[in-house]
C-alpha cells in the first residue's frame, strides 16, 4: 500500500498526504483527518526507509552552532528538535569553531536536508559552500554579508532604548561597555543599536571603558579586569554583549570588592535562565528564543519543500527587563 493510493481515496495530492500524516500546520484538521481515515482503511503505515528511497530526502536537519556548552544554545536546542519532530524531521547537532573548513563535507556526510545556521561571522564563507552544495540553510540570530537568505533575527531597538531611559532617570550619565566580537551581525547590531539610545537619553559613552569580548564569561572576566585595573575611576554603568559576558563581569567585580550595583551597574542581553537567580539577578535584554527557535525550524522546512521563493527575513523585537544589577548612579 502507498500514499498514492491513500491520495486517491481521500481525494488529495500525494504531497498533501505526506504533510497531513506528518501533522504539518499547512494542512487543516479536516484535510488530515480525511487522511488519517483513509490510511487507515487501507492499512497504511509510512516507511521511513521507503521516504527516504523515494524523495532523496533523509529528514534529518543540522543544528550549527560554535558550543555545545553554550547556555543560549542549550536553550534552543529543544524547542527546534520539538518543532522539527512535529514536522516529520529528525535534529542533529553539529559543532564548528571559527577556522573550521570542513563542516560543509561533514554536514554533506550526514546526509542532511537543510541546516539552522547559528555561528557565522559576517565573512564567513559556511553560507558560500552550503550555497553551492545546494544544501538550504536558515540563519538564527546572526547573519552573514556572502549569501542572502532566510533569518530569524533580534531587533534590540526598543529593549536598548527602554533600558537607556531607565538608566538616564536613575542618574546615569556615562557607561562603558563590553562589547560582542566585531565579526558577528549580533554584536554590530547590538553596539549600533545601544550607542544610539544611550545617546538619545543623555548618556555619554566614554570609550576608555569600552572593550571587546567573545561572547563568553571567561572574556567577560578578563575584559572587567582589564577596565579595573587601567583605569582608577569607573563609569556608574556597564552594558555587556550578552549575559554570559556579564556573568563574568559580576565575578570579577564580586573579587574585586566592587560593589554592583552600588558602584557599577550591569546590563546583560538574553535573559538566560541563570540571569533570574536571586543570586545574580541581572537587568538584561529578553527575547523569545524559543518561539524564534520555532520559526527558524519551520522556515528550514519551507525552503526544503520549496527551493524557490524569496528568503524571509523573520525580525523579532527584544524586551528590557529591569532587575537587581541595575540602581542608581554612584555620587
Amino acid at each position: 500500500m502507498t500514499s498514492h493510493e491513500v491520495a486517491r481515496l481521500a481525494g488529495v495530492s500525494q504531497p498533501t498526504v505526506s504533510r497531513a500524516l506528518r501533522d504539518d500546520p499547512r494542512v487543516s484538521e479536516r484535510t488530515k483527518q480525511v487522511v488519517r481515515e483513509a490510511a487507515a482503511q487501507l492499512g497504511y503505515v509510512r516507511s521511513e526507509a521507503g521516504r527516504t528511497l523515494s524523495s532523496g530526502r533523509t529528514r534529518r536537519i543540522a543544528l550549527l552552532v560554535t558550543d555545545l556548552e553554550n547556555q543560549f544554545y542549550v536553550r534552543i536546542i529543544a524547542p527546534v528538535h520539538r518543532r522539527l519532530a512535529t514536522l516529520g524531521y529528525q535534529l542533529t547537532l553539529q559543532t564548528e569553531s571559527s577556522d573550521d573548513e570542513g563542516i560543509v563535507e561533514r554536514l554533506v556526510s550526514a546526509g542532511v536536508d537543510g541546516v539552522v545556521l547559528a555561528t557565522p561571522p559576517v565573512e564567513s564563507v559556511t553560507p558560500i559552500r552550503l550555497r553551492d552544495r545546494g544544501i538550504p540553510f536558515v540563519y538564527f540570530n546572526r547573519t552573514s554579508s556572502s549569501v542572502e537568505a532566510d533569518a530569524v533575527v533580534v531587533t534590540p531597538d526598543a529593549a536598548y532604548d527602554t533600558a537607556a531611559q531607565r538608566a538616564a532617570a536613575l542618574g546615569h550619565r556615562r557607561a562603558g561597555a563590553i562589547l560582542g566580537p566585531v565579526a558577528t551581525s549580533t554584536a554590530r547590531a547590538r553596539e549600533t543599536s545601544l550607542r544610539h539610545a544611550l545617546t538619545s537619553h543623555g548618556i555619554a559613552v566614554d570609550e576608555r571603558f569600552v572593550r571587546r569580548a567573545t561572547f563568553d564569561s571567561d572574556a567577560g572576566e578578563e575584559a572587567m579586569q582589564s577596565l579595573l585595573a587601567e583605569n582608577a575611576e569607573m563609569p556608574s554603568l556597564l552594558f555587556c554583549a550578552n549575559d554570559l559576558v556579564a556573568f563574568g563581569a559580576l565575578n570579577t567585580a564580586h573579587r574585586a570588592g566592587v560593589a554592583v550595583p552600588g558602584r557599577v551597574s550591569v546590563v546583560g542581553f538574553d535573559d538566560l535562565p541563570a540571569a533570574r537567580w536571586p543570586v545574580i539577578d541581572l537587568a538584561t535584554i529578553a527575547c523569545d528564543y524559543e518561539e524564534m527557535a520555532r520559526v527558524a525550524a519551520e522556515l528550514i522546512v519551507e525552503r526544503i519543500d520549496d527551493f524557490t521563493p524569496p528568503p524571509q527575513r523573520r525580525e523579532f523585537v527584544a524586551q528590557f527587563v529591569e532587575r537587581g544589577t541595575l540602581g542608581p548612579a554612584a555620587v
